[in-house]
């Protein structure tokens, strides 16, 4: 399976963090943020990293070049900042099969191998790993509404007044569908093709998207503080223990 990895972000609110490079190599506890995602990619076995870069670009690409860890690495360019859904089109021509989604600013110690393994036994088009969090905090991700089956029917970016505390963590899954979804979305009124539009035309279509509770903790990285929790977090062996290898696919999730 291969995975795409968002990274083009300025990481204006982490700023002076930022001043001099791009937001996926803000160091937490030593190691870049973008290599803590391509860890956990690698602990999933996937064969092949696709980077989506964009703001000082360049950095990334001299730092891993064309490998990383023995895992290649292909880079698209998003020029613009125009949301998550216009990121992942730049990826579009590389991916035939299900892939893995994964927002390179997120810092993860949790289930993720749950997700590949419940979109491969329900042969859902798309299953994300979702946590609950404080109602006066759903306002900054995406957050869900799920049926009495646990899946997904529907998907709000960034609420003013949230329905739930039920939030999108930055891991997914998905099937090609989704490009075609991407390209329907229109500009949201923040002006940008958001991701969570595309998971919500994908619903109203008919298809099945899974949500995963989260076992275990993440941390976005969105303003400094966010760092030093994270950072705070791993110097204190909060790091759980967690199967990261995906179960044959006949296993119990």
């Amino acid at each position: 399976m291969k995975a795409v990895v968002l990274a083009a972000g300025k990481g204006t609110r982490l700023r002076p963090l930022t001043e001099d490079k791009p937001k996926a190599l803000v160091e937490v506890d030593g190691k870049p943020l973008i290599e803590d995602v391509f860890d956990n990619l690698i602990e999933l076995d996937v064969d092949e990293l696709i980077v989506v870069v964009g703001y000082k670009k360049e950095q990334i690409i001299e730092r891993y070049d064309d490998e990383y860890r023995g895992v290649p690495i292909t880079y698209t360019h998003q020029r613009e900042q125009k949301g998550l859904a216009h990121a992942l089109l730049t990826a579009e021509s590389h991916i035939d099969d299900d892939f893995v989604l994964m927002l390179g600013d997120n810092v993860f110690r949790a289930n993720l191998g749950d997700v590949l393994n419940r979109q491969r036994e329900s042969r859902a088009d798309a299953a994300f790993l979702v946590e609950e969090v404080p109602m006066d905090e759903a306002t900054r991700y995406g957050v869900c509404d799920t049926n009495e089956y646990g899946e997904i029917v529907e998907v709000v970016e960034k609420p003013d007044d949230p329905p739930t505390n039920l939030v999108m963590t930055g891991f997914y899954t998905f099937t090609p569908k989704i490009f075609h979804a991407c390209h329907l979305v229109q500009p949201s009124d923040r002006d940008e093709f958001e991701l969570s539009d595309a998971v919500d035309l994908l619903i109203h279509s008919g298809r099945t998207i899974d949500a995963i509770r989260m076992d275990g903790w993440r941390v976005d990285v969105g303003y400094p503080e966010d760092r030093e929790e994270a950072e705070q977090r791993i110097r204190d062996g909060d790091g759980g223990e967690f199967d990261e290898e995906p179960e044959d696919e006949g296993s119990a999730v």
